[in-house]
């Protein structure tokens, strides 16, 4: 049964009270707010939940904490999924992005792994890049192959996963097998109409969270590095990627702009706008979040045949 516009509104309301309960003007309040909202959603008896510690690579290096998330079944272990969570490069954690990475598990049969970057302001860029490219190395070191790992994100994560991306083409390395990216942070310079456009209605992101969360990661850089703003980026020979974006979040544009350069670079992309949907709405426990993560798997299992 579709969604009525009234409902929606009711809906949108919900999820505006409900994010502003987890957001607080104390950084680590919100953090842990976070994680206690995650721990609460995202726990699944069909999931389960591997910590671990990804070793530092020097004495200046502290060991990267990450979990594999994965069904209590029997499942697919040829292809991983490595996930980059969101939250402005300064809050969220792998514990977190469960309510996510244990949907993407249970959708495709697949191993997650979702690792703790470092955060922002303590660590601006490019510390979460470089914690990406760790992750990336320790999985190739586990045995993967580039063409065995899908990676995946959201908001900032989405950001990160290009960013990652972008570094591995830079560096002349092998790429991941697909990005599936939700809601992705793409532009930080803020470019796209619909911070205007959307302003109003999007319950979750607003431009004073946004400019703070800029300031936190790249103060003092040039906001058109492709690393920061993977918009800005060269995408030949990127590999296949699928975007979805909600109708009435301000970084529609940030989506729509990266899907329009990519097609512009020739590679194989997709996006899906979500009408009436929200900033990463695929965290909600309702039928058009699961409805999201099955066409994620649907993605993800066309590029792995």
């Amino acid at each position: 049964m579709a969604i009525t516009d009234r409902q929606n509104a009711n809906l949108m309301h919900l999820i505006k009270r409900m994010h502003g309960v987890v957001e607080n003007a104390d950084i680590e309040k919100h953090r842990q707010s976070q994680d206690h909202f995650g721990a609460l959603l995202g726990n699944s008896k069909d999931v389960l939940t591997d910590t671990i510690e990804i070793p530092a690579q020097s004495a200046k290096d502290q060991p990267i904490r990450a979990e594999w998330n994965y069904v209590n079944r029997a499942h697919m272990k040829k292809y991983v999924i490595l996930y980059c969570h969101g939250g402005g490069y300064s809050t969220g954690s792998s514990l977190y992005a469960r309510t996510l990475t244990g949907k993407l598990a249970m959708s495709t049969s697949m191993d997650v792994l979702s690792f703790d970057y470092r955060l922002a302001p303590e660590h601006p860029y490019p510390a979460a890049t470089q914690d990406a490219m760790r992750v990336w190395d320790y999985l190739m070191l586990l045995g993967y192959g580039a063409r065995d790992v899908i990676l995946a994100g959201d908001s900032a994560g989405g950001n990160l996963a290009l960013s990652l991306t972008l570094r591995l083409k830079e560096e002349g390395r092998l790429l991941p097998r697909g990005l599936v990216l939700m809601s992705p942070w793409t532009d930080l310079t803020s470019s796209g109409r619909s911070h205007t456009t959307k302003a109003a209605i999007d319950p979750v992101l607003n431009a004073d969270y946004l400019e703070e969360m800029i300031r936190n990661y790249a103060a003092g850089q040039e906001l058109t590095d492709p690393f920061i703003s993977p918009l800005f980026g060269r995408y030949e020979g990127f590999p296949p990627t699928y975007i979805q974006v909600g109708g009435n979040e301000i970084l529609l544009d940030d989506a729509v702009m990266l899907y329009r350069k990519m097609l512009k670079a020739n590679v194989s992309v997709k996006l899906d706008m979500f009408k009436g949907m929200w900033h990463v709405f695929q965290m909600s426990p309702f039928k058009t979040a699961y409805e999201a993560m099955d066409r994620n798997a649907e993605f993800i299992y066309d590029i792995c045949r």
